[in-house]
């Protein structure tokens, strides 16, 4: 069983930074796509981002696409999220997912393991 914890949320100005984490355990981390997604009140999950397992690929929504940008570091057991200049429309409680597969997947269904979440907040 796959355990994640996500952290690095918090209240941001428009323009600003913030750096999500998502640490593993419990399976071989080194075999699992990643994914983000996100969920605004009153709305439905959706794909940010998503990296394979050797981190050699990426796919993100066009919404997020030049100002996001996800990695990982396998020796820690940890995927990442980077998210520069943050718009309001960002606000949102931001998900890390884990499948076992190479490949990634932008429909959360096809996610097995999930963290609880983590709230970013944009100011305008």
């Amino acid at each position: 069983q796959v355990q994640l914890v996500e952290s690095g949320g918090g209240l941001v100005q428009a323009g600003g930074s913030l750096r999500l984490s998502c640490a593993a355990s419990g399976g071989s981390f080194s075999m699992l796509s990643m994914g983000w997604f996100r969920q605004a009140p009153g709305k439905e999950r959706e794909f940010v981002a998503g990296i394979s397992w050797g981190g050699i690929n990426t796919y993100y929504a066009d919404s997020v696409k030049g100002r996001f940008t996800a990695s990982r570091d396998n020796a820690k057991n940890t995927v990442y999220l980077q998210m520069n200049s943050l718009k309001p429309e960002d606000t949102a409680v931001y998900y890390c997912a884990a499948r076992r597969s190479y490949s990634i997947s932008y429909v959360y269904t096809e996610y097995a393991y999930w963290g609880q979440g983590t709230q970013v907040t944009v100011s305008s």
